[in-house]
């Protein structure tokens, strides 16, 4: 199977420029394909996690794939996607968010392979060198304030009257010049990227074209949503981080084990290495046990790829400890919160704890029977927890997918 088939029958193509030629190329031997990772947080998200899949998918296919780390763009902030400018980070903070991210990307790309291994660069290398009167003549006589006022990013934030900051309409050319600039220097004829970056990529592309660079291609992958086609990766405590310090490796584990019906066979394809007979298989007639057994295998496969094995069989462990699927009858698995004094209501424990936000909030859930004890739920705003009954630890459950021990 050729890699653009595979690609497709995996559901990673969203846009391809000339896709007959670019199956052709990737044909004739190993190729390198970036992507482009702003640095603007000390992790990544799921969100990010289709290109980095897409990318794992062009290595193990016998290509070499290279990660672009945006030093350079993320002092400006891409627009894309966004009504207003933003927050300007320091150098310091992108090199430090750089380091954290690059740890992330080794769980999912192999860098030491001589002839696939992944590259790592970062644009600051060189537009850091270059001067701007250079860049202006350069590309400037190559990029049309017209063309590029007819991209949705510019033309949405014009219509809206939003203020649209000359900093960040430069985001583009210096996003399409990396393209070139990675061509020139590596022989670089592939960026993937999401489907909401087309218009940065269709300059990149354009400008190679112009500079007598016909052999590129542009490839995006479709965004991740849910059923009802809104984006995905956030829960109730935030963003669904891939680096364990921003979430811990159970809650991981239950946001894969949670995901629609309807997207759990798309997802096994694209986030998973899981082969396409295996997925259909285990898919079976659809029915709810085949679609638990199928969540359950993203979730395991998906935070082994993450997080590694160990982490994935104490999530599943503490998973099955919680929802009652083990034998032992043990809250081995829960994380632990010691009730430390005589006696202490419910609601101040929670919130001295940090499991609520606030003792407000505490007191809503307990009125909403969403407070449960070994199950049952607590209904009284004055409930007193005492030392005394907590001799063998007892479960606390925060509406249905939050599990503790108190101790």
């Amino acid at each position: 199977m050729g890699i653009f088939n595979e690609l497709e029958q995996r559901g990673f193509i969203y846009q391809i420029s000339d896709q007959q030629k670019a199956e052709e190329v990737a044909s004739i031997g190993p190729q390198l394909a970036y992507g482009g990772f702003d640095c603007t947080a000390p992790s990544l998200h799921v969100g990010n996690l289709t290109l980095i899949m897409l990318l794992r998918r062009w290595q193990k296919a016998g290509h070499r794939p290279i990660v672009l780390f945006g030093g350079a763009t993320t002092l400006i902030g891409d627009p894309t996607g966004k009504e207003q400018a933003r927050q300007m980070l320091t150098p310091e903070t992108v090199a430090q968010n750089k380091a954290s991210i690059a740890q992330i990307m080794a769980r999912f790309l192999d860098f030491d392979d001589p002839q696939t291994g992944a590259i790592i660069v970062d644009n600051a290398d060189w537009w850091g060198e270059k001067k701007y009167m250079n860049v202006l003549r350069e590309i400037g006589p190559l990029m049309t304030v017209n063309r590029m006022l007819t991209f949705e990013t510019i033309d949405r934030r014009i219509a809206s009257q939003k203020p649209l900051s000359f900093l960040e309409f430069n985001y583009m050319i210096l996003q399409g010049y990396d393209f070139v600039h990675l061509y020139k220097e590596h022989g670089c004829r592939y960026q993937f990227g999401g489907s909401d970056q087309w218009g940065n990529m269709i300059v990149g592309l354009e400008l190679g074209h112009k500079m007598q660079q016909p052999e590129m291609f542009v490839m995006t992958a479709p965004l991740m949503t849910n059923a009802a086609g809104l984006k995905m990766g956030k829960t109730e405590k935030g963003a669904v981080w891939l680096n364990p310090d921003y979430l811990d490796d159970y809650d991981y584990w239950q946001f894969w084990r949670n995901v629609d019906d309807q997207k759990v066979d798309d997802f096994l394809k694209i986030f998973t290495d899981i082969s396409l007979e295996q997925i259909e298989k285990t898919m079976g007639a659809r029915s709810g046990a085949d679609y638990n057994k199928a969540k359950e295998l993203l979730a395991n496969e998906q935070t082994r790829l993450c997080r590694g094995e160990e982490a994935q069989k104490q999530a599943q462990a503490r998973a099955a400890a919680t929802f009652g699927s083990t034998n032992d009858g043990t809250l081995d698995h829960l994380p632990a919160y010691e009730l430390n004094v005589g006696e202490q209501l419910l609601v101040d424990f929670l919130s001295a704890h940090g499991l609520v936000d606030s003792k407000s909030q505490a007191r809503k859930l307990i009125a909403q029977n969403g407070i449960k004890i070994n199950g049952q739920a607590i209904t009284d705003l004055t409930y007193m927890l005492k030392k005394s009954d907590l001799v063998e630890p007892q479960m606390l459950s925060i509406g249905k997918k939050r599990h503790y021990r108190m101790i």
